[in-house]
């Protein structure tokens, strides 16, 4: 296999559990005749002692992504165990019908992502090594869990990094145009061919559930409400919901969703958000619960400084339209906006709104999702509750 020697003092990262080694962090790389780019490497200290094993991709930033740090062998049984442990860990947290089963380096398979959706499966191949051991990976999903189908949403952009197509399609089985789910006692319409992500927004799905005590009674706006997780959950105990968002298709599927649940408070409206929450300023409405959901306005870390002017700007225009003793629900789903970072953001709005805000629950992403302390791009969820006095 290859072998990849880090610059001296590298190694510090690895060893506490990160499983990235970037190229700029490797002194050589030597490798036998019959190696390949998306093999095996083994990479080792500065002073020869050994770190871990991961596929190299020679034209990522990300040289190699560890996920092997002893004995094991790169194969079948490996991967294995490794989604079997990953769906138990869900299991034991009483996940059943809808959930994230691999997240990548979370569960010790960088750049795989799978999710699960009733009897359908969805993968992200994240990389040239998972990219190559694919059908590999399906063959193990069919070996657990006879899925009725699995479909791949490798459609992102990140794939062009590590020198590959964007891919989607099928790659086992039946996948209908339709799936429904079953999140939170709501039935939910999944397209796992042409929704955001791999269909749907599962790592929301405690904090949706949330919102229903913060409903309760009020009338409710739901920006970038998407399919409409978040709407539906508030309907259950509001007065009314309005649902926003710029795609009548997103749109369509809330409809939808209302319609399978017998929800019959809650509207729709199309349009750019930003645009809609000034003509409500504008025309003097109050709501008793504004949620904000927005996709991520950053997407890198030289984006940072116009997404951190975005989100201060549909935050302060949100605390303006809340009612006294209202609420605001507003989210990040951007690792680059940061806990610390978001949250001065949202001191700076609450100041500038000229209302008394107090910050009633703070949130991350589902435990389905689960995020390592050594890797802060795990942890990239913020979900604050807060009340406007």
């Amino acid at each position: 296999m290859f072998h990849v020697t880090l610059k001296k003092g590298e190694e510090k990262r690895i060893v506490a559990g990160h499983s990235w080694v970037y190229a700029n962090e490797v002194a050589d790389v030597k490798k036998e005749d019959t190696d390949k780019n998306g093999a095996l490497a083994a990479v080792y200290a500065h002073d020869g002692r050994f770190i871990g094993k991961g596929y190299i991709n020679h034209a990522s930033k990300i040289l190699v992504r560890i996920f092997i740090r002893g004995k094991e062998e790169d194969s079948k049984e490996l991967y294995l165990e490794r989604i079997r442990k990953a769906n138990d860990y869900r299991r034991s947290l009483g996940y059943e019908n809808a959930y994230r089963m691999v997240f990548a380096e979370a569960d010790d398979l960088p750049a795989l992502i799978i999710d699960r959706y009733d009897d359908v499966y969805v993968m992200q191949c994240l990389s040239l090594g998972i990219e190559k051991r694919k059908s590999l990976i399906v063959e193990c999903l069919v070996e657990l869990f006879a899925p009725r189908g699995v479909y791949e949403r490798s459609d992102v952009a990140v794939r062009e990094k590590e020198g590959l197509p964007l891919a989607e399609g099928v790659l086992y089985g039946e996948v209908p145009e339709e799936v429904v789910i079953t999140e939170n006692g709501l039935k939910m319409s999944v397209d796992v061919r042409h929704g955001q992500k791999t269909g749907y927004f599962l790592d929301q799905k405690e904090n949706r559930y949330a919102v229903r005590r913060y409903a309760k009674g009020k009338d409710v706006l739901d920006c970038f409400c998407n399919s409409g997780g978040f709407s539906l959950n508030a309907s259950l105990t509001a007065n009314s919901v309005t649902a926003v968002d710029i795609s009548e298709v997103a749109l369509r599927n809330v409809r939808r969703n209302a319609e399978l649940n017998g929800i019959s408070n809650l509207t729709t409206q199309c349009g750019d958000v930003f645009e809609v929450l000034r003509t409500y300023k504008k025309e003097g409405k109050k709501f008793g619960l504004v949620i904000l959901d927005p996709p991520a306005f950053c997407k890198s870390a030289a984006e940072v400084k116009d997404a951190y002017r975005g989100y201060k700007d549909i935050n302060l225009i949100g605390m303006k339209l809340v009612e006294e003793g209202g609420f605001l629900v507003t989210c990040s789903c951007s690792h680059y906006m940061t806990m610390p970072l978001f949250e001065k953001m949202l001191i700076e709005a609450a100041k500038e709104s000229g209302r008394r805000v107090r910050s009633v629950e703070v949130k991350v992403q589902a435990p389905d999702h689960p995020s390592l302390l050594c890797a802060e791009e795990t942890q990239y969820l913020k979900f604050f509750v807060l009340q406007v006095l």
